[in-house]
């Protein structure tokens, strides 16, 4: 299996104080990793997921303070990022948001299942979706218990001009089979199937492309079981003429990444070796962690690093 399932999806955002009081005290989710952008070690990177961290529960953030430039969803991109719960925590889940400001609508059914559809503080498209059949363990926190807890990713919506260059890339090279189709939204899954597998690829040939910027999905990573397996997939990305990037070390995973047809940023990251590797799962996100080659800056970078109280 080439790849199986949805590893992690990666975002802009803007205030990163803002940031952390939505994904951890509204949506109840562990910021599991603190850590900065290795590219611009005075922003943020910043990870939520389950009390594990596991692979498909994982949301990453570069958090842009100041006048940072909006983006604009279109076309070629990823739009949408839906999170499974449990069926019978929608009215649970609606309150909620509606007592902390959110503006929420539905329920509403997509493919049997009932949908919460919703903007966080930058922006950004969420979804709740009330699951049948997710058996993982979600992510519990003051005011949620287990059944109502996020488990995780459910879905991802990709936004095309053309779906069928899409659809080809992903049955014929990553192991996605077709398994639906509602109007103009068409839906893939991989490995075993259910919550945490399925992208929903959704054709609007006259919708302008997409722009890249705070309240935008940057790039969606989808699972690698090992290493091996990675650079597998890689070399049949290249051969059939994809521009991929060499191997990158991230600590927690490695990835390679590459650009759909519909131009849509995909990433291919490993399982292993995962967020214990720096800090005991007790320990996860409570400490700011740094590449080796900026330790020796870490007091400057932490000067420049706002707190993430949620407070300001």
């Amino acid at each position: 299996m080439r790849t199986h399932g949805i590893h992690h999806v990666t975002a802009i955002v803007g205030n990163p104080q803002e940031n952390f009081k939505f994904y951890n005290g509204v949506l109840g989710l562990r910021l599991v990793k603190k850590t900065v952008n290795f590219d611009d070690p005075y922003t943020y990177h910043l990870y939520y997921g389950d009390q594990d961290g596991n692979p498909g529960s994982i949301m990453t953030f570069f958090p842009w303070q100041g006048n940072a430039l909006k983006g604009r969803r279109g076309s070629g991109q990823m739009t949408t990022t839906s999170f499974s719960v449990p069926e019978t925590a929608l009215g649970f889940w609606k309150e909620r948001l509606e007592n902390h400001g959110v503006t929420v609508h539905g329920p509403f059914t997509r493919f049997g299942e009932e949908v919460l559809l919703f903007e966080d503080p930058h922006d950004l498209e969420l979804e709740l979706i009330g699951a049948k059949d997710d058996k993982r363990v979600g992510a519990t926190a003051e005011g949620i218990g287990p059944e109502q807890a996020i488990c995780g990713f459910h879905s991802v919506t990709l936004i095309e001009q053309d779906a069928q260059a899409t659809a080809a890339v992903m049955t014929r090279l990553l192991d996605f089979e077709k398994v639906a189709e509602e109007e103009d939204r068409h839906r893939f899954r991989s490995g075993s199937g259910g919550p945490g597998t399925i992208v929903d690829v959704v054709h609007r040939p006259s919708l302008p492309t997409g722009s890249m910027g705070v309240g935008v999905v940057h790039h969606v990573a989808w699972r690698s079981a090992d290493d091996p397996s990675q650079i597998a997939l890689r070399a049949e990305l290249v051969e059939a003429g994809l521009n991929v990037s060499p191997v990158m070390d991230r600590n927690y995973f490695h990835s390679i990444y590459f650009r759909e047809p519909g131009g849509v940023l995909f990433e291919v990251a490993t399982d292993p070796p995962g967020f214990s590797v720096d800090e005991s799962a007790d320990e996860l996100g409570k400490t700011l962690k740094l590449p080796e080659w900026l330790e020796g800056r870490r007091q400057d970078i932490e000067g420049r690093l706002p707190d993430l109280s949620g407070e300001g």
